[in-house]
């Protein structure tokens, strides 16, 4: 079942961003929870517009990879692979192949090799 704010909602999430630092953690779930509080853009559209920005931004590994965390809360929202693909293919045009191709592979060693 979604979380009405997946971010406070989801202790596993506040005690990984607290294992990485525990006033990182602190101030994220803090801030970040506020921001997935506003009511107008659903739980699983924002979720999936921190995977856009993942791309973007070419943040899609190391310890504490914000896309991994990102995939797996959109996944808790109700997105499928199929859509979280589908964005990445999008995001090929905006934010440039050669960053989706790298998201495509750290999806793939998140969830398997596509079908």
């Amino acid at each position: 079942m979604p979380y009405q704010n997946a971010v406070l909602d989801d202790q596993k999430l506040q005690d990984a961003l607290k294992k990485i630092n525990p006033r990182f953690g602190d101030f994220c779930t803090r801030v970040a929870g506020e921001a997935w509080g506003l009511p107008l853009i659903d739980q699983k559209t924002k979720a999936l517009i921190t995977i856009a920005l993942d791309v973007a931004n070419q943040d899609q590994v190391g310890t504490g990879s914000p896309f991994a965390a990102h995939v797996n809360m959109a996944m808790q929202q109700g997105a499928t692979r199929a859509e979280i693909e589908e964005l990445l293919l999008f995001m090929c045009v905006y934010a440039g192949f050669n960053k989706a191709v790298g998201c495509f592979g750290t999806l793939n060693d998140l969830l398997g090799p596509s079908t």
